[in-house]
Order: structure tokens, then sequence, then C-alpha cells
């Protein structure tokens, strides 16, 4: 019997091995989402380490002492907060003296708003729509996996990489491995990580007493402020505003929301 090439057993080595990589996590079913979820950590894990970056934040970027901005994030946040059946933890807001128009929520029940944020929101029920959506984050473990993920690929490449050993064919791995894995898994998933959190968002919206339609208002706002080109959707980690605010219409339509 001939023996098989090794360009033939190399492909049959790497597969083994991210096999057993993805046969040592965790696959847990969320019901917020639907869907089962690879976890190799969960929030609860990261939650240490997002407080290490809560804590830089607080000490890199200027705090806002806007009463009446302050008040308003504690107030939508607090409602959302308690539509998203969070309400049996601690929170803490805080608004930040920054230009750019964003919000985040690390696990372990921290929100942060950036005052750039108040010049594209037009109302209470927009800016419960990009808390909403950030807190969905949150519910839908979306850290944890985007963790898992980065963690397996990492994991996988460099076994493959090894295997390949340093020539011609470990080398190509070595510099485009990165770059594939990124476009082919993590940045798509990312994508669908944003829808998610959207409707999730939405949801919350609803069950607060918010107008889930002022979401699609928003990413109009959004699209409009934005200056210069944006890159295609394919390598974005976000949807393109177009194909977010068309889910969003047809989510809605289909809760019978208004």
């Amino acid at each position: 019997m001939r023996m098989r090439s090794r360009a033939l057993i190399r492909p049959a080595l790497l597969a083994a091995a991210l096999a057993a990589t993805a046969a040592t996590a965790g696959c847990a079913y969320n019901e917020a989402l639907g869907r089962n979820q690879f976890l190799l950590v969960d929030n609860a894990a990261l939650a240490q380490a997002a407080d290490q970056a809560w804590q830089e934040t607080l000490r890199k970027e200027k705090v806002s002492k806007d009463p009446e901005l302050n008040a308003r994030v504690q107030r939508v946040s607090s409602r959302l907060v308690q539509a998203a059946g969070l309400g049996n933890q601690t929170w803490t807001y805080v608004v930040f003296e920054d230009p750019t128009p964003n919000a985040f929520a690390l696990p372990g029940g921290k929100v942060g708003v950036n005052t750039g944020l108040f010049k594209v929101v037009k109302n209470d029920d927009q800016l419960a729509a990009v808390i909403g959506h950030e807190i969905g984050h949150n519910v839908a473990n979306h850290a944890a996996e985007r963790y898992s993920q980065t963690a397996a690929t990492q994991i996988g490449l460099g076994v493959a990489q090894g295997v390949a050993g340093q020539g011609d064919l470990g080398q190509a791995i070595g510099a485009y491995g990165g770059v594939g894995a990124q476009l082919g898994v993590l940045l798509p998933f990312s994508r669908k990580h944003e829808l998610e959190a959207d409707r999730l968002g939405v949801d919350y919206m609803h069950a607060a007493g918010y107008r889930p339609s002022e979401a699609i208002a928003l990413w109009r706002n959004m699209a409009a402020q934005r200056t210069g080109g944006s890159q295609p959707s394919f390598m974005s980690t976000h949807p393109s505003d177009t194909q977010r605010i068309a889910e969003l219409e047809a989510y809605i339509k289909s809760r019978g929301w208004s």
C-alpha cells in the first residue's frame, strides 16, 4: 500500500485537532435567543475582566456631571433592566464626556453612555433602543460567545501552523489564516450578534413601555449622521444600516407593534 502524501495527512491531523478543541467546549441553550451557543466561558467568568475594563475606563475617560443626562440614562436604563428580568442584580450607569455617539453594557451590570449619543437620539424611546440593544448583548451572552469563538479560532490556527511546520504551507497559514478565520467566522457571527441584540432590545423596549418603531428611527438618524464612506458589509463587524433597518422593520411588523 502506498503511503499517503504529507499534503493529505496534514489536513486530517488539523481536522482531528480542531475536533478535539470543540469537544472540550460547552454547548449551552440560550432561551432568549432560541439557539445553542458555543461557550468556553460565561458572563460570570468574564465579570472580573469586565470590572477591570470598567475601572480603567473610569480612570481614562471624563465622567459627565450633567444631572439631566445622568437622570435620563438612569431612568431609561432602570426600566429596561426590569423589562429584561435583570433587576435582581446591581447596575451602574455612567455618562462619559465623549463626542462619539455610542453606548455599551459590560457583564456584571455596567452601562456607559457617551454624551455624543444625545446628538443622535431625539427622545427617550430612541435612547431606550440603544441601551436595550446593549443590555440584549448581555442577556444573549454575546461577550462570552465572542470570547469563546476567538479563543477556539486562535487554538485552531496555532495547531494548524504547528502541524504545517515552517515550510510554505505553514507560512501561508500564519499570514492568511487569521484573516480568513476573521472574515469567514468571526465577523459574520458578530453581525449576527448585532441583529440578535437589536431584536432583544426591541423586546425590552416594548415591555418597558417604549415605542419599538423608534428603534428604526434611531438607525435612520445614525445613517444620516455618518460622514465619509463606510466599508462593505462583509468587512464590517456590524450590519449595514440598510440591513439593520430592514430587519427591524420586519421583526416589529411580525410582532404587531408600532
